[in-house]
């Protein structure tokens, strides 16, 4: 008996870790309550009663983004900050530009599975896998084409055609979180010892700092 309980007690401990996930709605919907100051995981639901068509809508996502920066591209996210009736709901989109020869860097997405639709142009696209494997999944997308990204995994888009890729992303969090490597790593604040850097990538500490010059050129 004693065993049984202690099973049970495990589980009990386990369970909101094996199911982790954006919590699920207990009501048709939780529109964000932008103005209060209470916070919580997510977003505070403003009054049903005061919920009105507007919520629920985002206008703009077929302007294209400003591609006019160092990497050639942008990413348009469409969060519950953007349409407060998203909240509570698990999803999220955006919209991809790139340029040619634009890059839309190695990045992850913490809370977020990305499922990529190329509807103009054609995208390099590829994930690669946790340690120790460490291997590289890619394909080249072309207008129709679809990719899923797994959650957590660094993944990339670049542009090697001569004309400018729109892709649409659907996320599966209200707020996917990104973590691009290069700027996590090399320009952080403050900046990670280049002691530090140095030894983990096995190079000359005078590489580190030219590197992490060029990511605090863009903070």
């Amino acid at each position: 008996m004693a065993a049984k309980t202690l099973l049970f007690a495990l589980l009990l401990v386990a369970s909101p870790f094996a199911f982790a996930s954006d919590p699920s709605p207990l009501q048709d919907f939780c529109v964000a309550d932008e103005i209060s100051r209470v916070f919580v995981n997510g977003f505070v639901c403003k009054d049903p009663k005061l919920a009105k068509p507007e919520d629920f809508l985002f206008s703009g996502l077929d302007k294209p983004g400003n591609t006019s920066n160092k990497f050639g591209s942008k990413v348009t996210l469409i969060d519950a900050s953007k349409i407060p009736g998203l909240n509570t709901l698990g999803v999220s989109m955006a919209r991809l530009d790139v340029a040619p020869n634009g890059l839309n860097p190695p990045h992850i997405h913490p809370r977020a599975t990305e499922i990529l639709t190329v509807i103009e142009g054609s995208l390099y696209v590829g994930f690669v896998t946790s340690n120790p494997e460490n291997k590289l999944f890619s394909k080249v997308l072309n207008k129709g084409d679809v990719f899923v990204f797994p959650k957590g995994l660094i993944h990339f888009e670049f542009n090697y055609g001569p004309t400018r890729a729109v892709a649409l992303a659907s996320l599966g969090s209200q707020n996917p979180g990104l973590i691009r490597i290069g700027e996590s790593v090399f320009g952080s604040n403050p900046s990670i010892s280049d002691d530090i850097l140095a030894k983990a990538f096995q190079v000359d500490k005078k590489i580190i700092d030219w590197i992490q010059a060029q990511f605090a050129s863009t903070n």
